[in-house]
């Protein structure tokens, strides 16, 4: 008997409403591309189950890393790697530290920082790290690839490190309890529940495996589902919280060489209920059908901030990036906006669209990377160009996260990218998009990239409840920064498009990075705390020790001036 398969079968596939407004009408005139309008499909969780409490689960065996030859990378991307054309600009870069461009700074030194996760607490040497971490009201909870563990919020260890799969240790659908990795952990505020996630990658069938928190302690017991994404790889899944909705996007890659985008409704009250029926419902963009620049190597689904919330009805934003240099033939740089949406009746209700596309300020998302295609920023001490890290840039996607907050009469989303901010110097491009009764509109765009030799990249931006913007990033550079975690901000009424505040520091490293792979990650994490809606978290990666691939993480916390 094949388990995966019987519960594959048993999945309920109901085709729902047929798009028909894909592009509205006045994005016809503008001369958008229009397509063939997605379907949706609506099927039931594959499996579900109950967890032991996380607490109990047993702990990862640390590494020894003199007894383990080489290294495994998590999931090799595939897709189209653009090559570079040269610089070609960037309309909106930031080349001070601070608005007066001093070397004076007036950012808050953090509050508290500690170690996170490592690459010692894996089995065998894993790259990229993918550092990822989400805070409670009385919880900082932190996953990587392929490990997790919680923390309170002094940074004591509670539970854990425990390896991924073992959160489905005994799970109907014997993939998810593989060391896959991608994961991603959500804090539900409105619901006081966790949500932890990974893919899974053995296949013919794959899956995406979502466990939530039977009640507000991490360490407790979770709901296990199974979600089946059929025959095709869920690669790079993200996910956002809605009043009603968890979403999920991922990119999939089909058995003969389809690709596409897939966004995902799960059902929320069910999920947290521990209902075995929770149903999810699902769009497959296809690139064979839908231009890929407009959908790119990823979307990112809007999440939650703040307790000024959207109706359960308003349509979920999902946004991506273009850029004109990029490998998909892009008309212009741009944001293209997205909208999601369910009702959860007898039979769901789902629509998508493509809402708009909102013109941006010029730049060049491929970085001058030699001798391969990931091989970008340099290191101290590190002379052979293929062990230079990646950037990532050449991904045409926004970087999570896409936080998403009310402020009144409008909403406020913001997101970024890494780019190449001057000739062969990366910086991070950040967007701030508003919404109001007329739409969607780019209320202001800044690429941080001080002029002081330094390379900044692989960032995550979020807003406190003031308006204030927090954005962490990697630094590095080839003489006397070795890869650290940093990050900067702006108060609500400062000048448009500038980080005004300066730099503040997580970590510095002290220690480069020797794998050939390359690979240093797809995310990190900034999050607001819920508690106050003002003190943020960042986690990302750093090296102590220049070594193949010892990747250690930090998590800090700080508070901007303003929001008390």
């Amino acid at each position: 008997m094949n388990t995966r398969r019987d519960f594959a079968r048993a999945a309920k596939l109901v085709l729902l409403v047929i798009l028909t407004g894909v592009l509205s009408a006045s994005a016809a005139q503008a001369g958008r591309p229009s397509f063939k309008a997605p379907v949706a499909k609506s099927s039931t969780a594959v499996a579900f189950d109950v967890s032991p409490a996380m607490r109990d689960l047993p702990l990862s065996v640390p590494l020894t890393l003199f007894s383990t030859p080489g290294e495994r990378e998590i999931r090799p991307e595939g897709g189209v790697v653009a090559k570079d054309r040269g610089f070609s600009g960037d309309a909106a870069v930031q080349r001070t530290t601070t608005r007066l461009g001093t070397l004076a700074t007036n950012i808050p030194s953090p509050l508290l920082t500690f170690e996170g996760l490592s690459n010692v607490n894996n089995p065998f040497l894993v790259a990229p790290p993918d550092p990822i971490g989400e805070v409670g009201p009385n919880h900082y909870v932190e996953m990587v690839n392929l490990v997790f563990a919680v923390y309170d919020k002094s940074g004591n260890l509670l539970a854990g490190p425990t390896q991924l799969g073992d959160l489905w240790a005994g799970f109907a659908i014997d993939d998810c309890t593989d060391l896959s990795g991608d994961p991603v952990v959500l804090y539900d505020h409105l619901t006081d529940r966790w949500l932890l996630s990974q893919f899974t990658t053995r296949g013919p069938i794959y899956y995406n495996c979502v466990a939530i928190s039977q009640t507000s302690d991490p360490t407790g017991a979770y709901f296990r589902y199974a979600f089946s994404a059929g025959e095709f790889f869920p690669d790079y899944p993200k996910y956002g919280n809605w009043p009603k909705t968890y979403l999920l996007t991922s990119r999939d890659f089909g058995p003969n060489g389809e690709y596409g985008i897939s966004v995902y409704g799960l059902e929320k009250d069910k999920m947290i209920a521990g209902d075995p029926n929770a149903r999810s419902v699902k769009f497959f963009l296809d690139s064979a059908v839908i231009p890929i620049y407009l959908m790119g190597d990823g979307l990112l689904p809007a999440d939650l901030d703040g307790h000024h919330l959207p109706s359960s009805t308003t349509a979920a934003p999902i946004v991506g990036s273009m850029d004109d240099g990029g490998p998909y033939g892009a008309p212009f740089d741009a944001l293209n906006i997205w909208e999601f949406s369910v009702k959860w009746r007898g039979v769901p209700i789902a629509s998508i669209n493509l809402a708009t596309q909102i013109p941006v300020a010029s730049f060049d998302s491929v970085f001058p990377c030699s001798p391969g295609a990931r091989d970008c920023i340099p290191q101290p001490g590190i002379t052979d160009p293929a062990r230079f890290l990646d950037i990532l840039s050449y991904r045409q996607r926004v970087t999570w996260r896409l936080a998403f907050r009310r402020f009144g009469t409008f909403a406020s989303m913001v997101t970024n990218q890494s780019v190449e901010a001057a000739p062969g110097v990366a910086g991070v491009r950040w967007y701030e998009v508003r919404k109001d009764g007329s739409g969607y509109s780019l209320f202001q765009q800044g690429t941080y990239a001080p002029d002081d030799g330094v390379h900044r990249w692989m960032g995550s931006i979020a807003q406190d409840r003031k308006g204030n913007m927090a954005l962490g990033y990697s630094v590095s550079n080839a003489t006397d920064v070795f890869p650290g975690i940093r990050y900067t901000g702006r108060l609500k009424k400062d000048p448009l498009g500038q980080m005004t505040l300066g730099e503040g520091t997580i970590i510095d490293g002290t220690g480069s990075q020797t794998t050939t792979s390359s690979r240093w990650g797809d995310y990190t994490s900034m999050n607001v705390d819920p508690t106050d809606d003002c003190t943020f978290w960042y986690v990302n990666e750093y090296y102590t020790v220049t070594s193949l691939a010892n990747w250690q993480t930090r998590i800090g916390s700080f508070r901007l001036p303003g929001c008390p």
